[in-house]
């Protein structure tokens, strides 16, 4: 009798949950990416998000760079190499839901996310004159992160909202090849430079459930 009680407790519990694949963007980064997200549940209380993002702009770094100075090395860049960058991101992060709602077993409920992420994005050539030739800076950045999240995802039949707020820490790696005259010559100058700070998070994801 008692095990059979058992088999019942747990057969109930499978059926009031059920694994899900949800969809998402993050419209709270659109003014320079466009983030995508694939969460898949794993079990009632952990799942796996991968993110993929495709960068049309680096202008939060040339806002970063050029008009907050909080004492942070600057790479040799111009505004304009900066404002056009271009680049894909890379993210992977484990959702661990601590307290999920009674009265909605759908709902995911409130979560602690780890998250490693990785952005590579590429400065476009940019032609300078010097002492009549033609030569061209160019230059590139890598960026290595870690996240910790701590969000609320919502399930309203098959649409899925999702804010979150955390800190984390990234490395921005920056290589960069500039050209400057040298009297009758020209230098060319290669360089490499690397940021590491800390970061604050702060968004929101929606989508659907599939």
């Amino acid at each position: 009798m008692l095990l059979f009680s058992l088999a019942s407790l747990c057969s109930n519990a499978q059926e009031k949950f059920r694994k899900h694949t949800y969809l998402k963007v993050n419209p709270t980064t659109i003014i320079s990416a466009l983030d995508i997200y694939l969460e898949q549940d794993l079990t009632e209380k952990l799942s796996l998000e991968l993110g993929i993002s495709g960068i049309y702009t680096d202008y939060p770094d040339y806002v970063f760079l050029r008009r907050v100075d909080i004492g942070q090395k600057k790479p040799g860049l111009s505004t304009e190499q900066l404002v056009e960058g271009r680049g894909l991101g890379f993210r992977a992060g484990m959702k661990w839901y601590i307290f999920r709602p009674q009265a909605a077993t759908n709902a995911r409920g409130t979560y602690f996310e780890p998250v490693l992420f990785f952005k590579k994005i590429f400065y476009p050539k940019e032609d300078v004159a010097l002492n009549g030739q033609t030569y061209q800076n160019s230059g590139d950045k890598n960026v290595y992160g870690i996240q910790l999240l701590l969000g609320r995802q919502i399930k309203k039949e098959k649409f899925v909202i999702d804010p979150y707020l955390g800190v984390g820490v990234r490395s921005k790696v920056y290589r960069y090849t500039n050209f400057s005259a040298n009297g009758g010559g020209v230098n060319e100058d290669h360089s490499e430079l690397v940021n590491v700070l800390p970061s604050v998070h702060l968004g929101i994801k929606i989508g659907l459930s599939l």
